[in-house]
């Protein structure tokens, strides 16, 4: 029996159409019709809240800003495809370094106060829609827990609190905590809390971001798999199963999990991509654990991706990664 059994064993992609601070671009309709007829039924929206608010006030919501949201979770319930809304920068914190952020969210009130008052405007704004169609995500990808920045009490403070604000607006919201460590590590100190976590196939990072500037991916050695590099660590099949059985662990109690995001970005060589993703979909898959490439159009998807080793197949405009396209629909 795979041992997670909470949620369906969601598949899909990342839509970054809110994902930065400039972000302008509407969502798509042909994207979850797309994702829909080639077999998949999840997609996670990465937002940025600087997007919802007025000016830089982040007490300050714009409430005509959520259309682009509100047609996204619509045509995710035409289509049939699960739409979990994640702030991948929240009031004072984001992996992404384009901005600074005023204050910390796990260390100030006032951020923490801020972070608490989007999710509950979240909550407000779509009670009426089941679970079974949309789920929040709290804060994308919290760093690896120190003195310094943020423990791992910080973080459960942060999450517990969030929780307590969604929940009293909306009970039976699914809610998704990622793990700690850029999503690489579970919190089983969170398991009593009645929420999902959301792991990460980036592992090693050697493969999944070679030659990614943003990661440090310069300096990475050209990879093999198996063989590449996670720090300084060679990976195989079995380094991965390791890194995978503490999310199974967790699921054995009883909490759900999900891969929000995983893939490796286009300069990586496709003959070592593809068979280093096959392992990963299958140990996932062996555990029930469900998937979202990052992302679905660009460096990492199944579209344009840009890719110079790859014999794209045309389709609807587009350059389609067909061998990708059909390891994904394996799984």
């Amino acid at each position: 029996m795979p041992a997670q059994t909470v949620l369906p064993r969601w598949r899909g992609f990342n839509l970054l159409e809110m994902f930065t601070t400039k972000s302008r671009e509407p969502f798509r309709e042909d994207d979850f019709r797309w994702i829909a007829d080639w077999g998949f039924d999840f997609v996670r929206l990465p937002m940025c809240y600087t997007l919802w608010i007025e000016g830089d006030d982040p007490f300050h919501i714009h409430e005509p800003s959520f259309a682009r949201v509100d047609q996204a979770i619509e045509w995710g319930r035409k289509y049939g495809v699960h739409v979990c809304l994640s702030f991948h920068r929240a009031p004072g914190f984001s992996v992404n370094a384009e901005r600074r952020e005023p204050f910390s969210l796990w260390r100030d009130q006032a951020a923490l106060d801020a972070f608490c008052l989007h999710w509950t405007y979240f909550a407000r704004r779509y009670q009426g829609i089941s679970s079974e169609h949309l789920s929040f995500n709290l804060v994308n990808e919290p760093e690896s827990p120190s003195d310094e920045k943020m423990t791992r009490g910080d973080h459960e403070q942060v999450v517990r609190t969030a929780v307590g604000a969604i929940r009293e607006v909306d009970p039976y919201r699914l809610i998704i905590a990622d793990g700690v460590s850029w999503g690489n590590d579970p919190c089983p100190e969170l398991a009593d809390l009645g929420i999902v976590q959301s792991c990460r196939a980036y592992v090693p990072m050697g493969v999944s971001h070679y030659r990614a500037s943003w990661a440090g991916g310069e300096r990475f050695p050209v990879p093999t798999w198996p063989g590449a590099l996670h720090g300084d660590k060679p990976f195989d099949r079995h380094a991965l199963e390791a890194h995978y059985a503490r999310w199974a662990d967790l699921a054995r109690q009883g909490v759900g999990v999900h891969c929000g995001e995983g893939g490796a970005f286009n300069r990586t060589p496709h003959d070592v991509f593809l068979p280093w993703f096959r392992d990963v979909l299958e140990i996932l898959t062996g555990h029930g654990i469900g998937y979202a490439l990052w992302n679905f159009r660009g460096s990492f998807g199944i579209l344009d991706s840009g890719r110079q080793d790859v014999a794209y197949e045309h389709c609807h405009g587009h350059q389609l990664d067909r061998e990708l396209l059909e390891l994904l629909q394996e799984f």
